[in-house]
């Protein structure tokens, strides 16, 4: 693997218009990113990750403007925007396009969408293409023995070379939280919680006004 250091966000951005690889630091762990619309890049991580088909990766958008040219937003939507991006919250929501739902299939149909705040964010803005991205770890069930995707890169390098993966690699030191997206389905008025992770039920309840089928 390439390592370079956070701040080398051209270098990144330069790997994934390649076709490359690139793997990135969150507040909660590392991130493996390609171009959404690259076939051969986005198999090479559902491959890798021995991830279902049927559970797709992240769209990560730039900003709010963008997201809004690619995806339908409800009501609730605008207001969890509002007050939770960029950061750890995700929503499924619908491709206002059919074309481009095919063309990035691989963040399915609707498109589990996140704005992501620090180097994840700024990656996703670098590159004039919508980004793809997912957990370094091959899929799992969360059962005890699932250690859960990576968190140093010791971790990085262990799934990339198991995998035979080549990837560009910044160096974010240790992921702190360790946890999980927190994920909605927004695709209608009524607002379902699929997910809990970072951001509290409470707190999207109070963002919303309410909040349906808690898990």
């Amino acid at each position: 693997m390439q390592v370079i250091p956070t701040t080398d966000i051209t270098t990144a951005a330069n790997a994934i218009a390649a076709g490359r690889l690139v793997v990135v630091p969150t507040s909660r762990w590392y991130m493996i990113c390609a171009d959404a619309g690259n076939p051969d890049a986005c198999k090479a991580i559902l491959e890798a990750k021995q991830r279902p088909k049927n559970k797709p990766l992240a769209l990560i958008v730039p900003d709010l403007p963008r997201a809004r040219e690619l995806l339908a937003f409800t009501s609730d939507a605008d207001r969890l925007a509002a007050a939770f991006w960029p950061g750890d919250l995700a929503m499924l929501l619908p491709w206002r396009e059919p074309a481009d739902a095919a063309r990035y299939s691989v963040v399915g149909s609707p498109a589990l969408t996140t704005h992501a705040p620090g180097t994840l964010g700024a990656l996703a803005a670098a590159v004039p293409v919508p980004l793809a991205a997912t957990t370094v770890n091959v899929s799992g069930d969360a059962g005890p023995d699932d250690r859960g995707p990576a968190i140093t890169l010791t971790e990085v390098d262990e799934f990339l070379t198991t995998a035979g993966l080549d990837a560009v690699v910044m160096d974010g030191g240790i992921c702190p939280t360790a946890n999980h997206l927190t994920i909605l389905d927004c695709t209608t008025e009524r607002t379902h919680l699929v997910r809990t992770g970072l951001i509290h039920p409470r707190a999207i309840a109070a963002a919303i006004g309410q909040l349906n089928g808690e898990v």
